[in-house]
């Protein structure tokens, strides 16, 4: 029996479990990528864990979200990072030269390695024939051990592509055609491994999306062959030895396969609030927008880049828009201004920022107060843009290229024929963003870097109450906002709890405070989207102990684990309907439950009704819980 490219890069990596659909596995880390969101609290609790070294054989900290330095914070944190990856081997890659993804694709991705990442679009090196997966930051810290990684061994579906994609249908109206036909559910539990006929027509940057934006159908990550597509990337950087071949058998099997003819598509756009909202252009055609933007790992690329130029070169930005692009990378930044298309785009009145996630996390380029926001990034939920009540679109770049010369939503095929972005024969291979480790130099920490806090062993009992009742698709970006005035605080775990649902509840903080001890109650797909650990650690540090919801993200749930909180299941969904906010839940005997696998019985104190919630767990996680997260059960056992 064949198998399939992502079981062999699992069984070669492969340290504990069977490679088994629902089995926990662990897998060795070759490489690990850190950002300065998450990545800045994996180095501290990667140094209060007490490991001597760094394991992976590459390790490299991005400053690529938070790169503003408006006061010390900032700065501050990039100081240490720079610092801790200087004394532990790391490489550090400099503010402004570019997106962890995207930079780590063009000048560290190996195909057949695996890469573990601080962040969920980490799966992009997915594109080179990569086992790329995001993680939470205890997760990446206890990597930077030597420890393996462990998840749950996912369905692995073949995607089989077909045809070619017709002019104005770009790889993100790939990804969104999957979202519309899978849901932002769709894809859990699973990795998507894409191969067909089709294949061969995409080129490395459209596969870097499609991969990319896997993170929103909430798939542990998305698996390209590496082929001669790969090692022309590859070549073009500088870096053909790197490559090597890697694909499935001949008659590898799968789980599953969906198929998707590529001629049959058509440009594409996410209404706001979800990237699952998803109609055709024509739909939302003369929706008047004020901002347009291009960038993001998503839609940061040459081609992504070249492609805008194309559309735009000899015109000009429409007089209403503000129209900014965000390379990916300082290399495609340089071989724009060697190659034309910076002074094009400079000429037609676009914006041309920094390499940066810039305004996708919602740091700079904030849209006005109910005003539309038309953007080729990935993730548009409610206030992500650093704004309440946001109107935020997804779409191509060719969409958003189209729409900045008309200030209107507008179908790119109302332009006649569609020019071919090329590749340029070679990418500029500057390497002056790094900075390479020598062991040495002092590690010095500003003072909004504060120690990392501790989880508290599971209770034998509770009685708390329900400090807020949520429905369905919270976001991590719900529960811990995104925006510089959050962010700054990544490294500060009391200041930025003070900031958990301040879009959805500006109280809870000091409920929460109040209380002593809380639960959550939410809906299906509980923590969905971003990786970002505070979504976990700051309702931790304000009293929360359990959450209980319909369903978790796969992120979230091991966050929550990894920082003490329980993450409960109803058992049956139904039971959600009758419990209100500051309703008391009692959970009688729960530490004994959880240890014993057994149900968990709750009781509402306020109508007396009793339901059940199911919290399966493998005994490694079991007793990382019980102990109160990992940091915790860490320093037992080192004790």
């Amino acid at each position: 029996m064949g198998k399939s490219l992502t079981r062999k890069l699992i069984e070669s990596h492969l340290v504990a479990g069977k490679a088994q659909a629902g089995d926990e596995i662990g897998i060795t880390i070759d490489q690990v990528l850190l950002t300065d969101t998450n990545g800045t609290m994996s180095w501290l609790q990667f140094e209060a864990m007490g490991f001597p070294r760094a394991v992976p054989g590459r390790i490299v900290s991005y400053a690529d979200h938070n790169v503003y330095q408006v006061d010390s914070r900032n700065s501050d944190d990039h100081r240490y990072m720079q610092a801790v990856s200087r004394k532990y081997g790391a490489v550090f890659s400099k503010p402004g030269n570019g997106i962890c993804h995207q930079v780590h694709m063009e000048s560290f991705s190996v195909p057949g390695q695996t890469l573990l990442g601080s962040d969920s679009h980490t799966p992009l090196c997915g594109a080179a024939g990569m086992l790329a997966i995001g993680a939470g930051g205890l997760d990446v810290a206890a990597a930077l051990g030597g420890a393996p990684y462990f998840f749950q061994m996912p369905q692995v579906v073949r995607v089989n592509l077909t045809g070619a994609l017709r002019a104005w249908v770009t790889a993100k109206d790939v990804i969104l055609a999957l979202l519309r036909r899978l849901t932002v559910r769709g894809g859990t539990g699973k990795i998507f491994e894409y191969g067909g006929p089709g294949l061969a027509t995409l080129v490395a940057a459209q596969r870097m999306t499609i991969a990319n934006m896997g993170a929103e159908l909430g798939l542990t990550t998305s698996v390209f062959p590496s082929d001669d597509v790969t090692r022309s990337f590859l070549t073009r950087l500088g870096r053909g030895e790197d490559w090597r071949p890697a694909a499935p058998d001949d008659d590898a099997t799968y789980d599953d396969q969906i198929d998707l003819d590529l001629s049959a598509l058509t440009p594409l756009v996410a209404l706001p609030g979800s990237p699952d909202r998803v109609v055709p252009v024509e739909e939302v055609a003369g929706t008047a927008v004020e901002q347009v933007l291009v960038g993001s790992c998503t839609n940061g690329s040459w081609h992504d880049m070249a492609s805008v130029t194309d559309v735009i070169r000899g015109r000009h930005v429409h007089p209403s828009v503000s129209f900014v692009l965000f390379p990916g990378s300082h290399k495609i930044l340089e071989t724009m201004a060697r190659e034309g298309p910076l002074t094009d785009l400079i000429t037609a009145g676009a914006t041309v920022s920094e390499s940066s996630c810039g305004a996708c996390a919602g740091i700079g380029h904030v849209p006005a107060a109910g005003a539309k926001s038309l953007r080729a990034f990935n993730r548009n939920f409610s206030g992500r843009s650093g704004v309440k009540d946001d109107q935020v679109y997804l779409c191509s770049s060719v969409v958003a290229a189209a729409s900045a010369l008309t200030g209107v939503i507008t179908d790119p095929r109302s332009l006649g024929a569609q020019p071919e972005a090329a590749l340029p024969p070679r990418f500029a291979s500057s390497t002056v963003g790094f900075v390479a480790p020598d062991g040495g130099g002092e590690i010095v920490r500003g003072p909004n870097i504060k120690p990392v806090p501790l989880g508290e062993p599971v209770a034998e009992s509770l009685e708390a109450p329900v400090l807020l009742k949520l429905g369905d698709k919270v976001s991590t970006d719900d529960i811990s906002p995104a925006g510089s005035a959050v962010l700054v605080f990544r490294s500060n775990v009391p200041a930025i709890a003070e900031f958990c649902f301040k879009y959805v509840d500006p109280e809870f903080p000091a409920r929460a405070k109040a209380a002593g001890r809380g639960i959550i109650v939410g809906g299906e797909t509980y923590g969905q989207g971003s990786s970002r650990e505070a979504a976990a650690h700051g309702p931790m540090f304000l009293g929360v102990a359990p959450v209980i919801a319909k369903s978790f993200a796969r992120i979230h749930r091991t966050n929550l684990i990894n920082w003490g909180v329980v993450p409960l299941l109803f058992e049956d969904p139904s039971a959600w309907a009758g419990i209100e906010r500051d309703d008391r839940l009692r959970l009688p005997g729960l530490r004994a439950q959880l240890a014993g696998g057994e149900r968990i019985t709750i009781v509402n104190t306020r109508t007396g009704a009793g339901f059940t919630a199911t919290c399966v767990l493998t005994p490694r996680e079991r007793e990382i819980l019980l102990a109160g997260g990992i940091l915790a059960h860490t320093r037992a056992g080192r004790a």
